[in-house]
């Protein structure tokens, strides 16, 4: 598998959505709760956020959105962290380093920003993130725990990123 990591184009929007909810599934929640209206909302993602998406030999198979400093996205991010959060890959590429390449991606964008940290929110269920955020260097952050305005628990990691040279 070669991985491209580019930002989404518009006429992606509806394939990125429609992969969102593919990998949220897990969640229990019916598909007309908010929660996947805001994953269908690429446009909006990407106008008020960073909405990046991986390839493979361009077909679409994972996607996120990375939240500068300046976007209503920004959950928990404080001054200096970058922020990320709607991580989703294709349920039949699960396993391949989708996951690992996006999460990547975000860091980069971090550095670049000049950020120290990185923090992200995760679900319970979605251990496989959890694997691949640890797997990165992302640690549990449990003082920051937080539960969103529909009720749902959600965990906390964060990336110490080191010192620009």
């Amino acid at each position: 598998m070669t991985l491209q990591v580019r930002p989404a184009m518009p006429d992606e929007y509806d394939e990125i959505g429609a992969l969102c909810v593919r990998a949220y599934l897990p969640s229990g929640q019916r598909t007309n709760q908010p929660l996947y209206a805001k994953l269908r909302d690429c446009a909006d993602r990407a106008d008020q956020a960073v909405l990046l998406v991986a390839l493979d030999a361009g077909r679409v198979v994972g996607s996120v959105t990375y939240c500068p400093v300046d976007s209503p996205y920004r959950e928990i991010g404080e001054p200096g962290e970058g922020e990320f959060r709607m991580l989703a890959v294709d349920p039949d590429e699960q396993g391949r380093g989708v996951g690992k390449v996006l999460i990547r991606a975000c860091v980069d964008r971090a550095r670049e920003e000049g950020c120290h940290a990185v923090v992200v929110s995760s679900a319970p269920w979605m251990r496989a993130a959890h694997y691949r955020l640890e797997e990165a260097g992302f640690v549990r952050t449990p003082e920051r725990d937080w539960v969103s305005p529909a009720g749902f628990e959600l965990l906390t990691f964060r990336l110490e990123l080191d010192p620009v040279q």
